[in-house]
């Protein structure tokens, strides 16, 4: 981890002292997703209701720059110089450089033709199935820990060798089923949410500066 992406970690943790204990485990899914994108992989996200929100909101800070630019390396510059003069060069100049996430929920004829002629509880680990390959990575976030579609998506996820990470409460099963969990504490639903959102934004600033340095 280079200082610039500790500094962002570190700065969660002083602003946010009751989060201490999720530290280490912040720092797992951090070398974790670091692996994963450096491999040439990519992150699959769920949840429902205001965690489905929050996997659009991942996506966003993660496919293009999120605290800083990210200009295109010189070869791929060149490429579309090479193939579309000025044109390319333009459509570099305006492209940032990308960390590969998808949003499970975002899929809606998929998501509803899955619950209509399936079970509903399957929507998430169907979509893991099919788009998920050895080395990627799922982030399943539910606030209770127990929320089925979301369990069952860890569960392919498993079964297919893509590493696991949880954003939950203290609370529920989810937490025994991933290999990484980021159990944020608070006594209700609206709570663990904000510590949610600080979490994986310090979370993305950390890979940003990490993978796309300087």
């Amino acid at each position: 981890m280079n200082d610039d992406a500790r500094t962002h970690i570190s700065g969660l943790f002083e602003q946010r002292t009751e989060l201490i204990p999720c530290r280490s485990a912040l720092e797992a899914a951090f070398e974790a997703l670091k692996s994963c994108f450096q491999a040439g992989n990519k992150l699959l996200i769920c949840g429902n209701g205001g965690s489905a929100a929050d996997t659009e909101h991942i996506v966003g800070e993660l496919m293009k720059g999120f605290r800083s630019r990210r200009p295109l390396p010189e070869a791929e510059l060149a490429k579309l110089r090479t193939l579309y003069g000025s044109d390319g060069e333009e459509i570099a100049r305006r492209l940032q450089g990308a960390l590969p996430a998808i949003s499970l929920v975002s899929q809606i004829s998929l998501a509803t033709a899955v619950t209509n002629d399936v079970s509903a509880d399957m929507v998430f680990a169907q979509q893991v199935f099919g788009y998920g390959r050895p080395g990627d990575a799922l982030i399943a976030i539910s606030t209770s820990g127990n929320a089925a579609n979301v369990i069952n998506a860890v569960k392919v996820a498993r079964a297919l060798d893509l590493k696991t990470i949880a954003l939950t409460g203290l609370g529920g099963t989810l937490k025994e089923l991933v290999e990484i969990s980021i159990s944020a504490p608070g006594g209700d639903t609206s709570r663990i949410q904000e510590y949610h959102m600080a979490i994986y934004h310090s979370l993305c600033a950390a890979l940003e500066a990490e993978l796309f340095p300087g």
